[in-house]
Parts: structure tokens; C-alpha cells; sequence
């Protein structure tokens, strides 16, 4: 089938996919001819990639068009449908056609009916940070695909540092192997991961935690580790915002009157075991609602303030400071 739909959030898991198909598909001394990126936000760049999917490839190997960041499964006018419905049936086996988005195409449109019908459709979405098990089964393949011999507590180590970031976990993979050959192809142990790796995505959901616990010390302890490894201060808040809204919007229907875990996970859009609500209902059962939905205005007050400017080792502790009085009264 010569086309592809590849869609998710974790676009490093995408670039990997979009090479190993530029491997399978190019010759790479006829690479200029036959290799065509475009930016796939637009109608007429559309019609323009798919005229030029139907143009045999020259030389050597096939052709590959490349539409990134598409907007297709998202919106489609008639003119734009009518020429994927003309094209898609009829491309060539030597000629292919790729779109990948960050974005989950929306499956009442006829746009994704037909790319459904006609594409190779693979989903690249992140492991739910709370998957330990699917986290630490990714770090074996990986690990295995570099090369990488680890112990167990070697797993459970970039578990706990690197979180469900593949991008980051390759990195540090990739760096692992090298000390690795150095080492006579010891096994990698906990103890080289610790001194070896960076730890940010995990430390800041344990940010998160500590806000919630009201634990401040424990607080700015992260957010001066954090900042000190160079972490993003807006990667920092995009985790916090994202695990206070989870909590927010299970206190809320839960005290709305909703008692069916299913049902609850499905609004607050958690995948995986619905059962899973039960502990996040443990973790949040001395908060109330008010109190966590005074937590996103903060958040996104702090977000805002980062974007204009502010200065990060002054506004994320104050903000913290103030989350986590708000989250201590009774």
C-alpha cells in the first residue's frame, strides 16, 4: 500500500518511522529527484504534493512525497477531497505518498473514511506517564534496538529519570552504549545510569506531586534541580498544567456525582485501566474542587508570565509557594 498516515504526539517515535520508510523506499544517489517535503497545512500545497506523487520516480528506487503537519483529517473542503478521491486509488507501487500531525484525525470526516480505506494508518502517542509497566517494556526494546545491555535496576532507573520521553530515552540510550563499549560490554547497572543520565521529565511530575502534598520544601528543591539541569522552565509547566487539570477534572466529576470508573476516566480522557481512578482519587482525597481549579489559573497565570519574559528561578518558586498554601488550607 503506497500511502501513510502517521499521527500522535510523540513525533521522535514519527521521525524514526519516517526514516526507516525513507531507507525502505530511496535510493539515496537519487535522493534529490525522487524525495519531496511539504508542509501539509495548506490546500493548494496539498493538490501540489499529490500531482507530484503520480510523477513516475527517476533512476534508481521509488519516489517518497512527504506531507508533515497535516491538516487533512481535520479539515477538507470538496476540491481537495475530490482530488484525494481521484489520486489515492490510483498511486503507482513505486511512488508513495506519507502525512503525519501530532493531531488525531477526526473520524466523521470523509477525508479520514478515505484515508482509512486507501492508507497504512499507525498511531505514535505517548506511554501515559502512570504505565510503569509499558514504560519500562519501551526502555528494554529500545535498549535492545541500540544494543544496550541493562539489569534490571538499570530499567527501573531511566524509568524513574526519562519518564515516557522516547526522544530523551534514546539520547540517553545512545549514550549508555558508548560507555558500554568503553566498559568491555559490562552490563549497564543503576549505578552508570545515575551518573550518566538526565533526569528531568520524572522529576517533574514528582514537582507536580509535591505541589499537591503541599510538601514546599521538597517544591523548590525540584524546581532549582530542575532549572539547574537545564530543564525548560515551559516543559516544566506544561507537566504541572497537564497533571492538574487530570486531577481538577476527576475531583470535579466525582463530586458531581459520578461513582463509575469508566465513566470517569473516558471525561478525564485517561487511557488505560479505569481503575486506575481509584488511586488518583487517593491522591487528590483531601482537596476539594475549588481548590484545584484555583490551581489552573495560577498555572496558567505562571505560563503566561514565562512567555512574556518573567524570570524563571523567581516566578516558579513564588507560584509554587502560593499553590501549595492554597492546596494546605482546610
Amino acid at each position: 500500500m503506497p500511502v501513510y498516515f502517521y499521527w500522535g504526539e510523540d513525533d521522535f517515535a514519527i521521525a524514526k518511522a519516517v526514516k526507516q520508510l525513507q531507507g525502505k523506499i530511496l535510493d539515496d544517489n537519487w535522493l534529490e529527484f525522487n524525495f519531496h517535503r511539504y508542509q501539509g497545512d495548506r490546500q493548494e500545497v496539498i493538490i501540489e504534493a499529490l500531482n507530484e506523487v503520480m510523477t513516475p520516480p527517476f533512476g534508481m528506487g521509488g519516489r517518497l512525497v512527504w506531507l508533515n503537519s497535516t491538516t487533512i483529517c481535520q479539515q477538507c473542503s470538496a476540491d481537495l477531497l475530490a482530488e484525494l478521491t481521484s489520486t489515492l486509488p490510483v498511486i503507482s507501487d513505486d511512488s508513495h505518498l506519507l502525512f503525519t500531525t501530532s493531531k488525531k484525525p477526526d473520524g466523521r470526516l470523509k477525508s479520514s473514511k478515505l484515508l482509512k480505506k486507501f492508507a497504512e494508518v499507525k498511531e505514535f502517542n505517548l506511554i501515559p506517564f502512570w504505565d510503569e509497566q509499558g514504560i519500562k517494556k519501551n526502555i528494554r526494546q529500545l535498549a535492545a534496538e541500540i544494543g544496550v545491555k541493562l539489569s534490571p535496576s538499570a530499567v527501573e532507573a531511566l524509568k524513574d529519570f526519562v519518564g515516557n520521553d522516547t526522544r530523551q530515552l534514546w539520547n540517553e540510550l545512545e549514550k549508555l552504549s558508548i560507555y558500554q563499549h568503553q566498559a568491555s560490554n559490562k552490563i549497564i547497572d543503576a549505578e552508570a545510569v545515575n551518573s550518566l543520565v538526565i533526569c528531568n521529565t520524572q522529576n517533574s511530575l514528582k514537582l507536580a506531586e509535591a505541589i499537591r502534598d503541599s510538601q514546599t520544601e521538597t517544591a523548590l528543591s525540584l524546581i532549582n534541580d530542575l532549572l539547574n539541569r537545564n530543564e525548560p522552565p515551559l516543559k516544566m509547566v506544561a507537566t504541572l498544567v497537564r497533571q492538574f487539570r487530570m486531577w481538577t477534572t476527576v475531583k470535579v466529576i466525582w463530586e458531581a456525582g459520578e461513582r463509575e470508573y469508566k465513566s470517569l476516566a473516558k471525561i478525564a480522557e485517561i487511557s488505560g485501566n479505569p481503575n486506575r481512578i481509584k488511586y488518583i482519587l487517593n491522591d487528590i482525597q483531601k482537596l476539594s474542587a475549588t481548590q484545584l481549579l484555583s490551581t489552573l489559573s495560577l498555572l496558567l497565570e505562571l505560563e503566561y508570565s514565562l512567555k512574556k519574559g518573567a524570570e524563571p528561578y523567581r516566578i516558579l518558586p513564588t507560584t509554587a509557594l502560593k499553590i501549595c498554601q492554597l492546596l494546605s488550607k482546610q
